[in-house]
């Protein structure tokens, strides 16, 4: 029986790479006052907002459990508001304010930076992606 070699796994690369990008968004994100996992909730928020708690937990693949306090944090910064939805008054949607959609401005440069700091071409980057995207998806 062989025994299983940390740097042969792929969880273990995901892992490890996942670990780095966070790293990479850190400084880049802390002068805005934002964690990653804000940032990607925000990210999705951009693409399309005004969508029910559990839209966005799915979109951004966060629990629920995760989006409360999160949420939470980004009211408070006055990033997002919730609303109740009209057709149903125990589900909440998620509104950007303007201070939220003004902090999309930024957004590009943050992501661009980091994507520098990777040193991955474009293809490669893409591959990645679609790699990433094949195993989420099963």
């Amino acid at each position: 029986m062989s025994v299983a070699k940390l740097d042969d796994q792929l969880c273990f690369a995901l892992y490890s790479a996942s670990n780095k990008i966070t790293a990479i968004y850190r400084p880049l994100l802390e002068p805005l006052g934002l964690t990653y996992t804000q940032f990607i909730v925000l990210m999705a928020l951009w693409e399309k907002d005004d969508i029910s708690i559990s839209a966005l937990a799915k979109k951004a693949e966060l629990s629920k459990a995760t989006m409360t306090p999160l949420l939470k944090r980004l009211e408070q910064k006055g990033l997002i508001q919730r609303k109740l939805l009209p057709d149903n008054e125990r589900q909440k949607a998620i509104v950007l304010t303007d201070a939220g959609h003004k902090l999309s401005q930024e957004s590009g440069s943050i992501t661009n930076n980091v994507f520098c700091a990777t040193g991955l071409t474009f293809k490669e980057a893409s591959s990645i992606i679609t790699l990433c995207k094949k195993i989420t998806s099963k």
